[in-house]
């Protein structure tokens, strides 16, 4: 198992690209700078020994130094000790809408987004129980299998979009039989279905799914994303907004949460429905729900131990460094006797 302790500081490698900026400048200034003392053959004439070659080798070195170093105050870790522990818990499993509704602004700073902050938080409170992600759309996939690693949970968390999946639509049935699937064969009333959705739903057969799961003993809970009024759907290229999405004869289209549609899904589900706002997804109502839940025991493997492994990039830093602090920007006397390549310019 590998893992980063701070990996927060990896954004700082997006300085290289600055000092590559700034290493090319420097070389146009230092060569106007000459031409204006008089011709720069001749300039270059009295200083032979100076080697251009060096001076780029120089500044690559201090380039590599600057990022083993970020990755040393990384710190990657690789587990070395991996054990068998055993919980007791649920099993969950997370459905996320991510059809271009989700994109919506009605919720701060959009459906998803929000949706994304509200799992992040519920598995910061989670203790024992296992949990997955499926994502849907007009198709269902998962996204995470059912696991205790809530670190790994995040990552993949942090990487879902509604450019996921190709297929727009929301098939929240399709979501539910994929998650029954997911669970496996194990029986017990320790398993439950989230979904996270606005409930525009353009498929049928939500209602058999949940019942399929609910004889199942699986407990389906929704939580709505969205106002009932309705709100236009944001359309970006890139980070820069160009409008909204429009239907076939130039109408705006305003995506509109369906309460009743989840209201009977979790009905018939035998879980609850709640509606998100911007200053509570519904989560923590959910979570009183699944704390009730028949707790199964189970053996789960994972490192308990976890070695640095920051002291080689930090060495090669050093290493780095120093070559760069003693290599010369004069030519050798070796390379001038050789003379492979003529006269180097400044």
């Amino acid at each position: 198992m590998f893992q980063l302790e701070h990996k927060y500081y990896l954004y700082t490698l997006g300085f290289i690209p600055v000092f590559v900026l700034i290493y090319f400048l420097l070389n146009i200034w230092r060569k106007r700078a000459l031409k204006s003392y008089g011709d720069i053959l001749v300039i270059q004439q009295l200083f032979p020994d100076v080697s251009k070659a060096k001076r780029f080798w120089k500044f690559i070195l201090f380039s590599f130094a600057f990022a083993f170093l970020i990755l040393g105050i990384v710190n990657p870790q690789v587990g070395t000790k991996l054990e068998e522990v055993k919980r007791k818990g649920a099993d969950l499993m997370i459905c996320l809408d991510v059809s271009n509704s989700m994109r919506a602004e009605d919720l701060t700073p959009n459906r998803l987004e929000k949706a994304k902050q509200a799992i992040s938080k519920l598995l910061d409170k989670l203790e024992g129980d296992r949990i997955g992600i499926i994502v849907f759309a007009g198709q269902a996939y998962v996204q995470l299998p059912i696991t205790t690693d809530y670190s790994a949970a995040k990552l993949f968390l942090e990487s879902i979009n509604t450019d996921l999946i190709p297929t727009q639509g929301t098939d929240i049935g399709a979501a539910i039989s994929l998650s029954v699937e997911s669970f496996g064969k194990d029986e017990g009333k320790n398993k439950a279905i989230i979904i996270i959705t606005d409930g525009e739903d353009h498929e049928e057969g939500a209602i058999k799914a949940a019942e399929a799961a609910t004889e199942k003993g699986i407990a389906i809970h929704t939580i709505g994303m969205g106002s009932v009024e309705g709100t236009p759907i944001p359309v970006f290229r890139g980070n820069v907004r160009e409008g909204f999405r429009k239907d076939k004869e130039g109408n705006t289209v305003v995506t509109k949460l369906n309460e009743q549609t989840l209201q009977q899904i979790a009905s018939t589900g035998g879980g609850i429905y709640v509606r998100a706002s911007n200053s509570d997804t519904g989560l923590n109502s959910v979570l009183d729900a699944i704390n009730k839940l028949e707790k199964k025991q189970f053996e789960s493997k994972m490192y308990s131990d976890y070695e640095d492994r920051f002291q080689w990039f930090v060495s090669a830093t050093l290493l780095l460094l120093l070559i760069e602090v003693f290599l010369s920007e004069r030519k050798s006397k070796l390379y001038q006797r050789l003379n492979l390549f003529g006269n180097e310019k400044l």
